[in-house]
């Protein structure tokens, strides 16, 4: 049967009122190479600018009524996406709204597919041609031949820039040609090296002084004496790779390579601990989920437990299962500061089987993790959000611990939650997703309660341990006395006593920085950011050579301290509020004595900070842990008696109707890390709130109390999960632009409400200002939507933005987020 001769392709970069399939003519010398799921590049509209294309079908010729442009060639031929991938592109396309390309980049490591660069190769043609040719063109086509193919690059370094006009005329007179390939960052070789002889015959060789060269003799006395040794090895031994190929050019050594993955985490594992026995609410969670994987069809279940009632030990359980039955598990976290110790307690029991993906990790280290479970080198990959696309072919289980958090939501295109994700694949897989929680997001509990998730609770902590005790210092009485400081006196009293009984604690602030701003006593202006719509936060010097500063904390614009008012002039400026660096500095003045660490965004920078700053607490090089949202979740430190929460307030009055709810998950996760061994705990909690409904159900640890008061409203106001929310954003550096975009873009969702849509019961507001209306000089606006989500939905608001985006496209960027974390 003939080889496919026309292939239907996605291109990877277009905008999305013209992301669809096009057809281009497969040239007879590449039809053996093209496969669906493979990668092309071709040309596109005209301009000789060339696309990277992702394949999608392949066709004969007599479905093609029309002349079509050529495929350019095959690039990264080892990268071809598999059914479930594919599929995946379009579920994202479907129900995110972002182009086939963005969902492809969101599956790969940005290593794998990068950007497409030109090579030049020659072409063989008549010689009378070649002697019309200048010399400077000869030695061009000479030098390109030589190289069997070279990068624009590396003409300009070796001819200079005027070479760009030759290598033109050189193409349209048919020297040369041009051919697209795909750079990515790809996997590192290691070299080997050993006697390609019998020792007898090398020897006799070395001795004969047939063989010159103290250098290549000690070469061959290394490889005899050792076998084999790598590269570096041996230039570590002062052997150069000009003698390893001169040896080799002589057949005296030879040369395999194997992989080398950059891997953080590729030290061995510690021997693991033995499994402690089970809880009898433990066993009960265990065999439930037994059931579940049991049973051969896709399931989803929440485990609902309160802190320190053993999830982490019941979810170990379903690995072990999954992976004796021979499939494979991804187990996703929340933050990059839980990687470190979820890694350590698992690779303890799985070992170098386990790959890790976030974040944080380099291009090449994110590639040989992805590679290495692509080979099937895998059986657990633990990882934050973007894990959630691990290529394990042979799925089992999704694990999603402290499934409540938002940084399980994408905010770039695609705008993906990884729960939707975990849906789609254990659906594709039939395996069993598990979320837990011990303050399950709104959503998750709803399914739960009407069973579409298996509901599994936890209420006991594990061993016997007591939840906290739960305390609140009315902060208004500190005011009334005059005294200002972040650690009030409740706090600072319980600090000293957890530091006389060589304890720790832990402090938690919902800030970094030192001051929240400052403000100018006499006219009320506060300090803001030139590029954004928000104030400028006080940074205090963190070592000798930096000096206290303004930063913004969304486009980074850094300036020194002013000493008038920008907007009055006068010299009445204030430091307004308090985050981190502000209560580490006072900590230190009221205990010096105490050893204090802080984890925030500034402290945590560099690759390796996290799991530093969280195992020093551990082994108990700190007394106090102060820090943001990445000391309040999942950590467990047994010498942890006393959590204090700084300003409770900070986030409960925010405009947002998921406000109370993540104040209540936010206070539950950080006061459970107190007391989670044998001592008891107490959490303080300072607010000038003390009256708020939510506290005596914080206090109480009442999810379900608290569940049942938030759901009423959320049903009265028709809020999710009674409704989802959708926001069509247009942004630019015009702020007159982007208003009068969004004005006509609000204008056509009307009409089309009320005409071809009319059967949708759905409701908008605005256009209005994003909350944060500037970032970086880019203005943004947005009109909220409320409708339910169902493919008629999707086909409105798919039509919505091809339209909006097909009119206006190219003056703003105009995006579109199913269910945002904020509005």
């Amino acid at each position: 049967m003939a080889a496919p001769s026309v292939c239907r392709v996605y291109l990877l970069d277009i905008l999305y009122h013209i992301d669809k399939e096009y057809d281009y003519f497969i040239p007879p010398v590449l039809r053996e190479q093209v496969r669906v799921g493979g990668f092309v590049a071709v040309p596109f509209g005209r301009t000789t600018r060339r696309y990277i294309a992702l394949i999608t079908a392949l066709l004969p010729d007599s479905n093609i009524d029309r002349e079509l442009k050529p495929v350019l060639s095959v690039i990264h031929p080892h990268l071809v996406l598999n059914e479930e991938q594919m599929r995946l592109c379009h579920f994202l396309k479907e129900h995110t709204f972002c182009t086939i390309g963005d969902a492809v980049r969101a599956m790969l490591p940005a290593a794998a597919l990068s950007e497409l660069l030109i090579r030049y190769e020659s072409v063989e043609v008549n010689p009378s041609l070649l002697e019309r040719q200048s010399t400077r063109r000869l030695l061009i086509y000479d030098y390109v031949t030589k190289l069997s193919g070279v990068s624009e690059s590396r003409l300009v370094q070796h001819f200079t820039e005027t070479v760009r006009d030759d290598l033109r005329e050189m193409l349209e007179d048919g020297l040369l040609r041009e051919v697209p390939v795909g750079r990515g960052g790809g996997e590192r070789q290691e070299l080997y090296y050993r006697v390609a002889l019998s020792e007898g015959e090398c020897r006799a060789r070395m001795e004969s002084g047939r063989i010159r060269g103290s250098k290549q003799l000690q070469a061959l006395s290394l490889l005899l004496e050792e076998g084999e040794l790598t590269a570096h090895a041996l230039k570590e031994k002062g052997i150069t790779g000009a003698t390893l190929s001169s040896l080799q050019e002589k057949r005296l050594i030879e040369a395999r390579s194997e992989p080398l993955w950059r891997d953080p985490f590729a030290d061995p594992p510690p021997a693991p601990p033995a499994p402690s026995a089970l809880t009898e609410e433990q066993a009960e969670a265990v065999a439930i989920l037994e059931g579940l994987l049991a049973s051969g069809q896709p399931k989803a279940a929440l485990l609902h437990g309160v802190t320190g009632s053993g999830k982490t030990r019941v979810m170990k359980e379903v690995i072990d299962r999954v992976l004796a039955s021979g499939k494979q598990v991804i187990l996703l976290v929340p933050e990059i500061a839980l990687t470190p110790q979820t890694v350590g307690y698992f690779r303890a029991y799985y070992g170098q089987r386990t790959a890790v993906l976030h974040s944080m990790l380099s291009a090449g280290e994110r590639y040989d993790a992805w590679e290495r479970m692509r080979r099937g080198e895998v059986d657990l990959c633990i990882g934050t959000r973007s894990a959630i696309f691990a290529p394990l072919p042979r799925l089992g289980a999704i694990l999603i611990d402290e499934e409540q958090e938002h940084t399980y939501k994408s905010d770039a295109s695609p705008k993906y939650h990884a729960v939707d994700i975990a849906r789609f694949r254990a659906a594709y897989h039939s395996a069993l997703m598990l979320l837990a929680s011990a303050t399950p997001s709104f959503e998750s509990y709803t399914k739960a309660k009407q069973g579409s998730y298996t509901l599994i609770s936890m209420k006991s902590r594990y061993g016997g341990a007591r939840l906290p005790s739960v305390r609140l210092s009315d902060m208004r009485t500190e005011a009334e006395a005059g005294r200002l400081c972040p650690i009030g006196s409740e706090l600072r009293t319980e600090i000293e006593a957890v530091l006389r009984r060589g304890e720790q604690a832990i402090l938690f602030v919902n800030r970094r920085g030192y001051h929240n701003f400052l403000s100018c006593t006499l006219c009320g202006e506060a300090i803001r950011c030139p590029s954004c719509s928000v104030s400028l936060t006080y940074h205090a010097p963190m070592d000798y050579k930096t000096k206290p500063h303004l930063r913004c904390h969304y486009c980074g614009h850094v300036e020194p301290i002013p000493t008038h008012c920008p907007a009055c002039g006068k010299e009445a400026l204030r430091r307004v509020g308090y985050g981190t660096q502000k209560a580490e500095e006072e900590l230190r003045a009221l205990f010096p004595s105490a050893r204090i660490m802080r984890m925030d965004a500034d402290t945590t920078a560099s690759k390796a900070a996290h799991a530093q700053i969280l195992g020093a607490f551990r082994a108990g090089k700190a007394d106090i842990l102060l820090g943001t949202q990445m000391v309040t979740k999942g950590h467990d430190f047994p010498r942890v008696t006393l959590v204090g929460v700084l300003n409770a307030d900070s986030a409960l009055y925010l405009s947002d109707f998921r406000a109370a709810e993540r104040t209540f998950s936010l206070l539950t996760q950080v006061i459970g890390r107190a007391g989670r061994a044998e001592r008891e705990g107490l959490a303080l909690i300072q607010t000038s709130s003390p009256h708020h409904t939510l506290f005596p159900l914080v206090e109480a640890q009442d999810y379900e109390s608290f569940y049942e008061q938030e759901i009423a409203l959320r049903r009265a106001l028709c809020f999710p999960p009674y409704c989802d929310i959708c926001t069509l954003t247009v942004s630019g550096r015009k702020a007159h632009e982007v208003a009068t975009i969004l004005s006509l873009i609000a204008e056509e969702c009307a009409r089309m409400c009320a005409e071809e849509y009319s059967d949708l019961p759905i409701q908008t507001f605005g256009p209005m200002e994003a909350p944060v209306y500037r970032v970086n000089q880019v203005y943004r606006m947005r009109l909220v939507i409320k409708c339910r989500l169902n493919a008629r939905t999707r086909q409105f608001l798919n039509a919505l933005l091809t339209d909006s985006s097909f009119r206006f496209g190219r003056q703003a960027n105009i995006t579109l987020d199913t269910n945002p974390e904020s509005i």
